[in-house]
């Protein structure tokens, strides 16, 4: 999925930070909304990613209860991610 594609369906723009308080949540609410009713696991896991990044995202084990797979790739993601903020990249990775 690509995320400018994302943003800009979700937010109606290619840049959230002209959005008004307002419009940021609608954007909000129509990306929980498609999380909630997306069935394709790929696309499901890349709004769980956007939504993660944008700091609203649910719990793993609440997001995806009926799929073990996601959750456990949403807890690797999410593992990896804080090791990286915390860390910041070692010099192998460049």
């Amino acid at each position: 999925m690509d995320l400018d594609a994302l943003i800009q369906h979700f937010f109606e723009t290619g840049d959230p930070a002209t959005l008004t308080e307002a419009e940021y949540e609608l954007g909000l609410e129509r990306l929980r909304i498609g999380f909630g009713v997306e069935r394709e696991p790929g696309r499901k896991f890349a709004l769980w990613t956007l939504l993660d990044a944008l700091g609203v995202a649910p719990l793993p084990a609440d997001a995806f209860a009926k799929e073990p797979a996601l959750k456990a790739a949403a807890e690797d993601y999410l593992s990896a991610a804080f090791r990286l903020e915390r860390f910041g990249p070692r010099d192998d990775d460049a």
